[in-house]
């Protein structure tokens, strides 16, 4: 997916992969675009593939970025990945290259996240 990247602005290439509770692995990579706001990560086009073929639960993401260090989900990249995680104990892969890569766990990356739990909790709160 990295070599796929559409990066004219940035060169920083990324791939990425979700693996579904299905068992199916969709991949993506990163889009840019001149209005820099309208650029889309590799992690969120894996994920938003996914979920446009039915699939709503992530049970892994692996990304590969720069192959010389680690590449982490950016923030917003990561909320996503929370939106859809089965639970926050998957594994977050990321890889330099084919034999180099730490895993990570989602509530490692992004701790006290909000979900919609936290939407559920201020609807009771309200009423």
């Amino acid at each position: 997916a990295r070599k796929r990247a559409y990066t004219p602005y940035s060169k920083f290439n990324v791939g990425a992969a979700v693996l579904t509770e299905e068992g199916k692995i969709y991949s993506g990579c990163n889009i840019e675009n001149a209005s820099y706001g309208a650029t889309n990560c590799a992690e969120r086009t894996a994920i938003f593939k996914a979920v446009s073929e039915g699939s709503r639960k992530i049970t892994a993401v692996a990304v590969v970025g720069d192959l010389n260090s680690f590449t982490y989900p950016c923030g917003i990249c990561r909320q996503v990945i929370v939106e859809f995680a089965l639970d926050q104990n998957i594994d977050i892969i990321l890889a330099k290259n084919t034999k180099e890569f730490i895993v990570v766990k989602l509530k490692e990356i992004l701790p006290g996240a909000f979900t919609k739990k936290d939407l559920d909790k201020e609807k009771k709160t309200n009423v």
